[in-house]
């Protein structure tokens, strides 16, 4: 028996979003990873269909980064970016900043989309303070909404289940209504024509509490984690010219949706829109070491450093900013996304994609087909009493036949490496269609 597979040696790790009980009892272990492909611990090919979690969009054990971790680490493991600096922390800011959308060129490191998530949130507050309107402190999120799991990202979010175990949330909170209307929308291919007016609730919410007391409306532009809600036409451009009306900043959560996945480098140049304050993390290093990132544009940036006392201006940072391993990943993860033109080929292979996934339509209990760039979504109807089960059943299934899948609910969620070719998304598309039908009853 391998040593990795007894139990005992699974017992000390306390799993993130997992059903612990249910996975010790059955163990899924991956273990090796190339390309387009995880391996198991017995060496059965497992075809990712999901890109790890939504981040590993170059494919898996690329030489290119890998041999710029291994020589970073030779010749600088660690360095603080506190009052000091390190040369390639610097550099990674800037190559980042060359591929962000216009107007966005201040980057802040982070370690995780979790990070970045609530400090997007700090630099608003901090921005506003320092302009002199302290009193914006009020933080608007969307219902379903998912930014990561620190108290300000599960506070701004809206998926019930992350929020309810913890008790009170951040004060100063409130929600937009989320942009799901499956009976005006089901099985639409990209923005959906119907629910751009679902915007016009941030008025509601400016006339309950007042613009003056708002410092930020948080938003991604295709809600992910929550099963795949890609946003109306239009329902953003308008968003962007409510917050610019009242003075509310605009931040986008760009940690699914970058590096890519929409066919461009970022979703706001997909969807027409650029926001005050993007978040990144995930797609950034290829997931080869965590790092995140908050992108400010100059003018929130000058807010804050102009305009604060002499001496440190911003008092937030993690002591892994700009961590010189993560940094090299992200360098030589954004060199090979230019290299391999990962964007362009994702926006070549949507349309196959698209029709792909759409055909399975039809399928017993498949009630929605959403998708945008790399992305899909498959809503299940879930069994009476049973939340969930159908879908969880489906994971399994397909995990069994070789594919990786992941579930959100009763939702399959789909956001497969940007290397992928049509080959591979026939294989997916098979898979999943026989576990689908398999779990008929």
């Amino acid at each position: 028996m391998n040593e990795i597979s007894r139990p005992n040696n699974l017992d000390a790790f306390w799993m993130p979003f997992s059903a612990n009980r249910s996975f010790k009892a059955s163990p899924r272990l991956l273990a090796r990873a190339e390309g387009m492909f995880y391996y198991t611990n017995d060496n059965r090919e497992v075809l990712d269909g999901t890109a790890g979690l939504w981040c590993v969009n170059a494919g898996h054990g690329r030489r290119e980064i890998v041999e710029a971790i291994q020589k970073q680490a030779a010749v600088l493991d660690f360095a603080p970016t506190f009052q000091m600096g390190h040369p390639i922390a610097f550099q990674a800011a800037a190559r980042l900043a060359e591929i962000l959308p216009d107007g966005l060129d201040r980057v802040f490191f982070t370690n995780s989309g979790s990070e970045s998530a609530d400090t997007a949130l700090k630099i608003a507050l901090a921005y506003h303070r320092a302009r002199g309107e302290a009193q914006r402190v009020r933080l608007i999120g969307r219902e379903r909404g998912y930014h990561g799991v620190g108290f300000g990202g599960i506070s701004v979010g809206g998926i019930s289940p992350n929020r309810k175990q913890f008790g009170a949330m951040l004060p100063y909170v409130d929600h937009l209504p989320h942009t799901h209307a499956p009976e005006h929308n089901a099985f639409t291919k990209g923005e959906p024509a119907w629910g751009a007016h679902l915007a016009d609730a941030l008025e509601g919410l400016v006339a309950l509490h007042g613009a003056d007391t708002i410092a930020a409306v948080m938003v991604e532009p295709v809600a992910g984690s929550t099963g795949v809600l890609v946003p109306p036409a239009g329902y953003l451009r308008r968003l962007r010219e409510l917050c610019t009306k009242h003075g509310i900043l605009l931040i986008f959560d760009e940690v699914i949706t970058g590096f890519g996945r929409m066919g461009t480098n970022f979703g706001a140049e997909r969807l027409g829109v650029v926001p005050d304050l993007m978040t990144m993390a995930k797609g950034l290093t290829n997931a080869a070491v965590p790092m995140g990132a908050v992108a400010a544009s100059e003018a929130i940036y000058a807010g804050v450093v102009d305009g604060s006392p002499a001496g440190i201006e911003l008092f937030h940072g993690y002591t892994y900013s700009g961590h010189p391993l993560a940094s090299a990943a992200a360098i030589a993860s954004m060199d090979l996304q230019r290299a391999e033109d990962l964007p362009g080929r994702a926006l070549a292979i949507e349309p196959y994609w698209e029709q792909a996934v759409h055909s399975l339509r039809g399928l017993p209990n498949v009630v929605d087909i959403r998708n945008a760039g790399l992305i899909a979504g498959i809503e299940l109807q879930g069994r009476a009493g049973l939340p969930t089960d159908r879908a969880v059943r489906v994971f399994q299934r397909c995990f069994d036949a070789g594919l990786l899948i992941r579930t959100t609910g009763d939702i399959v969620a789909l956001s497969p490496p940007l290397i992928i070719e049509t080959p591979h998304v026939d294989r997916i598309v098979e898979t999943l269609s026989d576990a689908i039908r398999a779990e008929a009853a």
